[in-house]
């Protein structure tokens, strides 16, 4: 009995740190959409301040690594470049979600990668995903938005890349994985920064968030977490972060996105919610 409360324990902890995390990654749309910079310089910014907040947190752990960290680092430099553009092109609920396909990557790859059972649930998630993704093409779209929202779709690949690489590798090279990550966005995003205008002082100070709390620390929460959850489990309940992104950029930055995708966000949420309780009922009659 000590045993089963124990591993609940970790697990409910698991699942509180994946939730902090996911409400700090909410506030980025807004903040990029009010910062004037381009996405490059963004990134090269927030990666500064992550680089800094990982040093202080972690210090030495910050320095090991192994050849799927090194993977992970790669995705990870995907994930935040790739979301940054996707922001700035389209709008914000089409890039996260489009971005937070990647449970879609993550059911098909999972089992693939790391060898767990592919379920009907599953393959049901995933083909009621595909019809919501593609109801953010419909309707009138510019030039500008449709090349958003494919950025947004690789973003998802990279996001699902880093959560199967993270979840493969050992629980102490996660955290410099994260690390490794932001200073290959650094490195990548230089050539940008030459000529480049000085933030002003407010976006100064939204870019000293970004990096610090809504990357830094967030991530921190996210890695703790995903060492306890399943890395399904940990998608799936990262989805707080693409209901809340659009929200506050609607309410802060007035920016208001399509019926189709509003009706495309909501039909991939329902389907990964459903599967969501249908695994746990599962799980719950299996333990009785």
């Amino acid at each position: 009995m000590t045993t089963i409360t124990t591993g609940r324990s970790i697990h409910q902890k698991g699942i509180i740190a994946i939730v902090a995390a996911a409400l700090l990654w909410s506030t980025g749309g807004i903040f990029i959409k009010l910062i004037s910079g381009g996405p490059f310089i963004i990134s090269f910014y927030r990666s500064i301040f992550t680089i800094i907040t990982f040093l202080v947190l972690f210090k030495g752990k910050n320095f090991k690594w192994n050849k799927t960290g090194l993977l992970a680092a790669v995705s990870y430099a995907g994930i935040l470049i790739l979301f940054v553009t996707a922001t700035k092109l389209t709008t914000a609920a089409n890039a996260i979600f489009l971005q937070y396909t990647a449970p879609i990557y993550v059911l098909i790859l999972e089992p693939i990668l790391l060898k767990t059972k592919l379920r009907r649930i599953n393959i049901a998630t995933i083909l009621a995903c595909f019809a919501g993704m593609s109801l953010f093409f419909f309707g009138k779209i510019s030039t500008g938005n449709m090349t958003g929202n494919i950025v947004a779709l690789a973003s998802g690949l990279a996001m699902a890349s880093f959560v199967l690489l993270m979840r493969k590798n050992e629980p102490e090279f996660q955290l410099a994985s994260v690390f490794q990550g932001n200073i290959l966005i650094v490195l990548i995003c230089i050539p940008w920064m030459f000529g480049a205008a000085t933030p002003t002082v407010p976006e100064f100070g939204m870019l000293t968030f970004l990096g610090v709390f809504q990357i830094g620390i967030a991530y921190a929460l996210f890695t703790y977490g995903l060492q306890r959850v399943e890395a399904i489990e940990a998608s799936l309940i990262a989805m707080i972060e693409p209901v809340l992104n659009p929200v506050w950029v609607f309410i802060w930055y007035g920016e208001q996105p399509s019926v189709y995708a509003i009706a495309g966000g909501i039909l991939i949420l329902i389907a990964i919610t459903i599967r969501t309780i249908y695994i746990e009922g599962k799980k719950r009659m299996n333990a009785v």
